[in-house]
C-alpha cells in the first residue's frame, strides 16, 4: 500500500489523482489531520485514517500496511517543523514502510544562499540515518503565479526586487511526476530533481506575458527595503515579506539555475512551461 499525507493539500492532492489512475483505490491510502476533507477519496476506495505530525501513535495508525509513505513537507509556520519531520520520519519506520518519500526542494543544503533549505536538508539527513530506502523529491518552486509575479494584469507590470534564474515547477507536473516514481520498477535513492530543463527569470514572465495578453508587460525591479516596505503597507507581516525576500536574493547566486532533466523523463514530455502556466490565468484588461 502506498500512504500519502497531506493529500488535502495542492499538492500531494494532485499526487493522489495521478495515483488513482495507476492503481486500485485499495491500493491507496491517505494519512490526513481533518478525515471529512477526504471523504471525496474515501467516496472512490481510498484508505482515510487521520493522521497528524503532532500525534505520533496516530500517525502510526495511518501509516499501517504501507510499503511506501510520502511525507509532505511541513508548512506549519508556528510548530517545531524539524520535530515534526522526524516524528513522521520514525513513525513511517516503526510502521514498517520500506521506502520513505519526502516532498523536499530545489538546491536543498545545510549552507545556502536561501536559509529555509537547511529545514529541507535536516529531514534528508535523518531520512538518510533511518536504516531504510528513502528519496527526497527535490521539487522547483511552485505556488500561485499571483503571488511569484503580483497584479500584472492590472497594473502591466512585474515589480518585484531584482532576481536571477531559478526553477519553476507546474505543481502539476510535481504531483504526476511523485506519482509515477511510487508506481515505477525503478529505485529512486536518495534526492531526485524535479525541475524544468531550464531555469527562468521574472524577465521571462514578463516577456511570456506580454506575448500572451498582446500589450507590453514590463518588469521593474524594486529594491529590496523599498519593496518590503510596500508588502508591509499592504498588511503583509514583515517577516513573511522578508521570507519572500530571501528567496529572490538566494536567486541572484544562481543558486538554483542547474539543470536537469529528470522531470522530463518521468513525464515523458516536456514540463509545462511558463507560457502553459500564465495561460492558465483569465487575462483581465486594465
Amino acid at each position: 500500500m502506498i500512504i500519502v499525507t497531506g493529500a488535502t493539500g495542492a499538492l500531494n492532492g494532485l499526487t493522489v489523482e495521478h495515483l488513482l489512475n495507476r492503481i486500485p483505490p485499495s491500493d491507496i491510502g491517505v494519512s490526513v489531520r481533518d478525515p471529512k476533507r477526504a471523504q471525496h477519496l474515501a467516496d472512490r476506495g481510498v484508505r482515510v485514517r487521520q493522521g497528524s505530525y503532532d500525534e505520533p501513535a496516530a500517525l502510526r495508525d495511518s501509516f499501517a500496511d504501507a510499503e511506501q509513505v510520502l511525507l509532505v513537507s511541513s508548512s506549519d509556520v508556528t510548530a517545531d517543523v524539524n520535530s515534526q519531520h522526524r516524528t513522521a520520519i520514525d513513525a513511517a519506520v516503526e510502521a514498517g514502510a520500506k521506502r520513505i518519500l519526502y516532498t523536499s526542494a530545489h538546491g536543498t543544503g545545510f549552507n545556502t544562499p536561501y536559509p529555509p533549505l537547511a529545514i529541507n536538508a535536516a529531514a534528508e539527513q535523518y531520512l538518510a540515518e533511518s536504516g531504510v530506502a528513502w528519496t527526497a523529491l527535490r521539487n522547483g518552486f511552485y505556488g500561485h503565479l499571483e503571488q511569484l509575479l503580483g497584479p500584472w494584469q492590472a497594473t502591466g507590470t512585474i515589480a518585484k526586487p531584482a532576481d536571477g534564474p531559478f526553477a519553476w515547477v507546474d505543481r502539476r507536473d510535481a504531483g504526476e511526476a511523485a506519482a509515477t516514481i511510487l508506481t515505477s520498477a525503478e529505485a529512486f535513492e536518495g534526492p531526485v530533481n524535479l525541475t524544468p530543463a531550464s531555469p527562468v527569470t521574472l524577465t521571462d514572465f514578463a516577456a511570456q506575458a506580454s506575448e500572451l495578453s498582446g500589450r507590453p508587460v514590463e518588469r521593474i525591479v524594486v529594491d529590496d527595503e523599498e519593496w518590503v516596505a510596500g508588502e508591509i503597507a499592504d498588511g503583509v507581516p514583515e517577516s513573511a515579506a522578508r521570507f519572500t525576500l530571501a528567496m529572490f536574493q538566494a536567486t541572484r547566486s544562481n543558486h538554483f539555475a542547474q539543470p536537469d532533466h529528470t522531470l522530463s523523463r518521468l513525464l515523458g514530455r516536456e514540463p509545462r512551461s511558463i507560457a502553459d502556466q500564465l495561460a492558465d490565468q483569465p487575462v483581465r484588461a486594465v
